[in-house]
C-alpha cells in the first residue's frame, strides 16, 4: 500500500478535515532544513521529481527514486534514494510531494513550507524494510563514482539526435538496469544515483547490505535501495497432495 491519504502530527494534524496539508513540516533545525532542501533540489531532474517524507521518533525520511518504471513493459529498475534528518520528536507523517513545491521562508528558519496537496507515484506504493538487513560486504566510494560517469557517457553516446521520451526511456533502461561486475552484480543505475544525488564523497567504503529482494548501499550522506533483481521463467516444480 502508499502512503495513507490522512498525514498526522503528534500534537497538531498535518491534514485538515477538507483534506488540506499544513504549511509547514518542522525539522530540528535551520541545517536539517537546509539539507532537505538540497536533496529535494537534486532530485527534482530525476525520475519523476516526487520525494516521500516519512517522520517518527524525531528522524525525518526523504526518499526519492531516481530510476522507476513507467509501465509493464518499462525495464528500468527501481532504484530508491534515501537521506535521513533530524526532525522535531513529535512530528509524525508520511506523505508524497513535488520535489519541486518544498521551500522556506529564509534561511533562519527550521520548517519547510509544503504545497498545499499531496501527489501519487507508484514506486511509493512498495516500501523497503526497515529492518532485519545482512552485512554482504562493500563498495569503494570511487568505484561508484566511475560506474556512474561511465554510464553517463554511455546513455549520452548511445542517444540518437533529438529523441522522442520513449526512446530516452529504452536507452536509460537498457544502460542503468545492465547490471554491473564492478557493482557486485547491481544494476548500473545504483552508482548513478548515488552519484547524481551527492551522496559521494572523500574515499569511505560504502556498505551493501541485503533483506530478501532489497539490496542496500550506504554512504555516510545517504542510501541506494535497489530491489531485484525480478526472478523470471518457471518456478520449479513442487509436488502436491499425498506421497
Amino acid at each position: 500500500m502508499g502512503p495513507p491519504d490522512a498525514v498526522h502530527a503528534v500534537g497538531a494534524r498535518l491534514v485538515d478535515s477538507l483534506g488540506r496539508m499544513s504549511p509547514r513540516l518542522l525539522l530540528a533545525d535551520p541545517h536539517a532544513a537546509s539539507d532537505a532542501l538540497t536533496f529535494a533540489g537534486r532530485t527534482r531532474a530525476l525520475g519523476d521529481g516526487a520525494v516521500r517524507l516519512r517522520a517518527s521518533a524525531g528522524v525525518l525520511v526523504m526518499t526519492s527514486a531516481p530510476l522507476a518504471p513507467r509501465g509493464l513493459f518499462d525495464r528500468t529498475p527501481t532504484v530508491l534514494a534515501m537521506r535521513m534528518l533530524q526532525a522535531d520528536p513529535e512530528l509524525e507523517c508520511d506523505l508524497l510531494v513535488d520535489a519541486s513545491a518544498l521551500d522556506r521562508e529564509d534561511a533562519s528558519s527550521s520548517a519547510l513550507i509544503l504545497p498545499d496537496s499531496a501527489v501519487s507515484a507508484p514506486w511509493a506504493g512498495v516500501s523497503p524494510p526497515r529492518g532485519s538487513w545482512e552485512a554482504h560486504g562493500g563498495l569503494a566510494a570511487s568505484v561508484l563514482a566511475s560506474r556512474a560517469q561511465f554510464g553517463i557517457a554511455a546513455v549520452a553516446d548511445a542517444m540518437p539526435v533529438d529523441p522522442g521520451e520513449d526512446i530516452v526511456r529504452e536507452v536509460r533502461a537498457a544502460i542503468w538496469g545492465e547490471p554491473d561486475d564492478a557493482l557486485g552484480g547491481l544494476p548500473l543505475g545504483a552508482a548513478f544515483a548515488a552519484f547524481a544525488l551527492g551522496f559521494i564523497g572523500g574515499e569511505e567504503a560504502a556498505r551493501v547490505l541485503i533483506n530478501g529482494p532489497w539490496t542496500r548501499v550506504t554512504l555516510d550522506r545517504g542510501h541506494v535501495v535497489v530491489r531485484g533483481p525480478v526472478r523470471v521463467g518457471m518456478t520449479d516444480v513442487r509436488s502436491t497432495g499425498s506421497r
